[in-house]
């Protein structure tokens, strides 16, 4: 086998070769038009892993013949690419070619690591290309992401990665095709979902799995047992303080809001399965259950809590069955976010009225200088009067009238609604 890995090997050096992402480098789009037109910007390449971001940097340095530099921000530092710029300026004034510097993870550098760029930048003494798989919006400086420009690279799809597996098993010169590969259905199957559309994997594994079967009769035959023994333990691609944290537990929570108790039991297995805090998870649901459930269903916020509970009691993996019959509940109950908005609605005003006193007839006369002030005076005990209720003005005087709370008729909050119309009524 050549020492290279498959993946390097089968890199491809053209954008006629490249495959995925036609949204970027198909006929007319961006990047086949700007290579084309040998003007290349700044630009930030946002995308997940094996989903061909180098492999674009490469390509463009060499569609228009500029220096290409490679490093990574874990392993570069200040004076390394000092000595990057400093090259490129000569380079530029001597040679006339333009220098790109490719920096991998970008999103790891701090911010004074990422400033140092921004003169050489703005000047075009460098092109950079900055590779993340975490959203720029997060992790790369105003200043710079505004001097770049942000191409989002997307998973490959499945059509993708199939031509990636046959390029690769019928290219003799560095693919497998002088190893005579060939590939089950079943084997191909699970290659194609445990990719998770990174091509990376999909060629390490049939480089390993090439390398774990024996040739008979000139042949090699890639088993399904094979294939999983190549790929080793699936991962999720996930990141507890990166954006694929935050995509998860927004799907979990909108599909619980959107009662959709399949979807929310998926994304609560996904969560799970990550490696999720758990308590992180049961939190968002007792928030929910005041957020979106409300009085349609009081007992919601009684079962997110008691989920909560069992979690402390308990412990994963055995509460793991109490948080699915939280999020099923969640999930199927009626929803209202009357509260949530009525909370806002009143927050405004505060904000806007800020102290309004509170009026005399509710202030509690706890001494005789506050009784003889009128602290108290004409409050009327609602359990004095007929149904527990008559009217009075509990509100600060210049939000007299004011409606927050708007219930809904839905599940519990319809009752609510029908009482709270006659006691207003009533008023």
């Amino acid at each position: 086998m050549n020492s290279r890995p498959l993946a390097d090997r089968m890199r491809p050096s053209s954008l006629n070769d490249f495959v995925g992402q036609r949204h970027l480098v198909g006929p007319g789009k961006v990047i086949r038009s700007l290579s084309k037109s040998g003007q290349v910007p700044s630009v930030i390449f946002w995308g997940p892993p094996g989903s061909g971001k180098t492999t674009l940097a490469k390509i463009i340095a060499n569609e228009t013949k500029s220096y290409f530099v490679f490093t990574s921000a874990v392993e570069v530092g200040v004076n390394e690419i000092k000595k990057v710029v400093a090259e490129a300026k000569k380079r530029l004034e001597t040679e006339e070619q333009r220098t790109i510097l490719c920096i991998d993870e970008i999103h790891r550098w701090n911010k004074s690591q990422q400033s140092l760029l921004l003169p050489s930048v703005e000047d075009g003494t460098i092109i950079l290309i900055g590779v993340t798989t975490e959203n720029p919006s997060f992790e790369v400086i105003g200043p710079l992401l505004s001097r770049c420009k942000v191409l989002v690279l997307n998973r490959l799809e499945m059509e993708d990665i199939t031509n990636i597996v046959k390029t690769s098993l019928k290219d003799k010169i560095n693919g497998l095709g002088k190893y005579n590969v060939h590939i089950d259905k079943n084997a191909l199957t699970l290659l194609l979902e445990a990719s998770n559309g990174d091509a990376r994997i999909i060629l390490n594994a049939l480089e390993i799995a090439t390398n774990l079967t024996r040739s008979r009769n000139g042949k090699r035959t890639l088993s399904e047992e094979k294939i999983r023994e190549a790929l080793g333990s699936k991962k999720l691609s996930y990141d507890k303080t990166g954006e694929e944290h935050y995509n998860t537990i927004s799907a979990f929570i909108k599909s619980m809001r959107g009662s959709d108790p399949d979807a929310a039991i998926y994304w609560l297995a996904r969560l799970l399965e990550a490696g999720e805090d758990p308590e992180f998870i049961v939190r968002r649901m007792v928030i929910l259950a005041s957020e979106d459930v409300g009085n349609a269903d009081p007992k919601a916020l009684q079962i997110a809590v008691s989920a909560a509970q069992a979690l402390q009691f308990v412990g994963l993996p055995e509460a793991a069955l109490n948080l699915a019959q939280a999020v099923t509940y969640l999930a199927t109950t009626p929803k209202s976010n009357a509260s949530y908005v009525a909370l806002n609605r009143a927050r405004k005003d505060v904000r806007a009225t800020l102290n309004e006193p509170v009026p005399l007839h509710l202030r509690n006369p706890v001494t005789d200088l506050m009784k003889r002030t009128g602290y108290g005076r004409g409050y009327k005990y609602v359990h004095d009067f007929p149904g527990g209720s008559t009217k009075q003005q509990f509100l600060p005087d210049k939000l007299a009238g004011h409606r927050y709370y708007e219930p809904k008729e839905i599940g519990y909050e319809k009752y609510i609604k029908e009482h709270l119309e006659k006691l207003r009524k009533e008023e």
